[in-house]
């Protein structure tokens, strides 16, 4: 019987369609404008898991009003180590989708991002200390520098009429805002990336086509077995250099590289839901992010926020994210996908993670056994007037928190996002959940620098990567002109509030 299979050859393969294989896959084609790239994506259509509208809070998780990246020491101090980190890195996306902008590769910004104040919100005397004490501790550094602290009712209400609607003028409460807060549609940018990526010469996309197999050859080449999920074509790709960047679904293939660094590594997946207002009336009240602090052994994507945003030309509002517990790692993957990850190098990591993160699982628990009466109870501690007859419950996206070898503790897990790259740097990996679409800049231009350190000293690599990010080997946070300067230059490009 003839061999049938369709081989190709590439110098990168890009496994999954989200935005970090788009701003990874851009950034090496503006690099590199030779280069061959190929593209492979499970679904039907690129940004349709962790990266669309509906599946992530969209926050530009810039750390304005996230309280999860700024935790509170048993001392009571804050330290604003991962905001600043976070909100530096925002800044370079912001930078990157500007050149993008003004280079006409991707089109009308307004359709991808939009401003919108940024608020973190608490009630109760010792939360209004703990808010109080973050904003004197973020408010000192130059990227926070326009947030505005408050304990003023009136001045609360005019922030935010919906959230203080209803309320005793008598209680305790504060807020934080910051009025360059943005509001990111990841899976319209993400396809606007790719529209524009995928014209040029030497780049190949492929929907509905599943990785199956890959395994790196003598010559530290990668091959990958493919199977178009349509006509069940078989394909092998050779290339140089693989990125998996598939969400959820990039576990699972790490594990089947083969790699010793991927050893160790699990991951436990949390669902998430929605609740979705229905009445115009109510959406109209509302225009900010408003977020608070998240429950006791509460993963960070589910710390609990009302939330206005634009999605596909209309003005939404939602509440949550209600965490879940499912088997799957991916929106559209298999309940099978959790225990089919459990291998002997990641099992101890896996159990000792489960055994330190007891109140995580309980917290679970009692999400998945939430009533339709309990999730309206939860909205109306940030909308006291809510009716349940102007909202209903919509499935968010999946996410799956990294678990991973640690010597002293057998294993930990991780809340973020992790890259993994072998010491060839031929194979990259991306784990892991937020902040990740909102940083994907940084992130990639990191990984960039691990995999291609040759490349990457050249002047011809430095000065264009200057010229995509203007900031390109400064900190923003260090040099208050600068950032100033680059501020205002991506708000007129973007069309953004400065």
């Amino acid at each position: 019987m003839p061999d049938t299979t369709i081989r190709s050859q590439s110098d990168v393969v890009l496994i999954g369609a989200g935005i970090m294989s788009a701003t990874l896959g851009l950034i090496l084609k503006e690099l590199q404008p030779d280069i061959k790239i190929e593209i492979y994506e499970r679904l039907d259509m690129a940004a349709a898991e962790s990266s669309d509208a509906w599946n992530n809070a969209g926050t530009g998780h810039s750390a304005f009003c996230e309280l999860n990246y700024t935790p509170e020491s048993e001392d009571g101090s804050i330290n604003p180590k991962k905001a600043i980190s976070i909100a530096e890195s925002f800044e370079v996306s912001r930078q990157f989708w500007a050149y993008l902008v003004q280079q006409n590769k991707v089109s009308s910004p307004e359709n991808f991002i939009k401003s919108i104040p940024h608020l973190s919100f608490v009630w109760g005397e010792k939360n209004v200390e703990y808010l109080k004490t973050r904003f004197e501790a973020l408010h000192s550094n130059p990227l926070f520098k326009q947030m505005v602290f408050s304990t003023d009712f009136m001045q609360l209400k005019e922030w935010m009429p919906l959230v203080m609607e209803g309320r005793n003028e008598s209680e305790k409460v504060a807020a934080t805002s910051m009025a360059i807060g943005t509001d990111v549609n990841f899976g319209e940018l993400t396809r606007n990336i790719f529209s524009y990526l995928t014209k040029l010469d030497g780049v190949t996309m492929y929907f509905n086509h599943e990785v199956q197999k890959l395994r790196q050859r003598e010559d530290k080449s990668w091959r990958i077995k493919i199977t178009d999920l349509a006509t069940g074509q078989k394909r092998k790709a050779y290339t140089k250099f693989v990125f998996i960047g598939a969400g959820g679904g990039s576990l699972p293939l790490l594990e089947k590289a083969n790699v010793p660094e991927g050893k160790g590594y699990g991951g436990f997946p949390v669902s998430g839901q929605w609740l979705k207002c229905t009445n115009p009336e109510v959406i109209a009240k509302h225009q900010a992010k408003v977020y608070g602090k998240a429950s006791v052994g509460a993963p960070p994507m589910s710390v609990p926020h009302i939330d206005s945003r634009m999605i596909n030309g209309e003005r939404q509002l939602l509440f949550g994210p209600f965490a879940g517990f499912s088997t799957r790692f991916l929106k559209n993957g298999s309940y099978s996908d959790l225990p089919l990850s459990i291998k002997p190098d990641n099992i101890i990591p896996m159990l000792a993670a489960g055994i330190k993160n007891i109140p995580l699982t309980k917290y679970l628990i009692e999400q998945v056994r939430q009533s339709p009466k309990d999730r309206i109870n939860a909205l109306r501690e940030y909308v006291p007037g809510a009716r349940s007859k102007d909202w209903k419950l919509e499935r968010a996206g999946q996410r799956v928190q990294v678990i991973k070898k640690d010597e002293k503790e057998g294993g930990i897990l991780e809340f973020g996002t992790e890259v993994i790259t072998t010491a060839d740097g031929t194979l990259a990996v991306l784990l892991g959940a937020s902040p990740g679409a909102s940083t994907a800049v940084s992130i990639m231009v990191d990984l960039i620098g691990r995999c291609f350190k040759d490349e990457i000293e050249t002047p011809e690599w430095q000065e264009k990567l200057k010229v995509m990010i203007p900031s390109y080997g400064q900190t923003l946070n260090d040099n208050p002109a600068l950032l100033a300067e680059i501020r205002k230059d991506t708000a007129s490009v973007l069309k953004l509030n400065n």
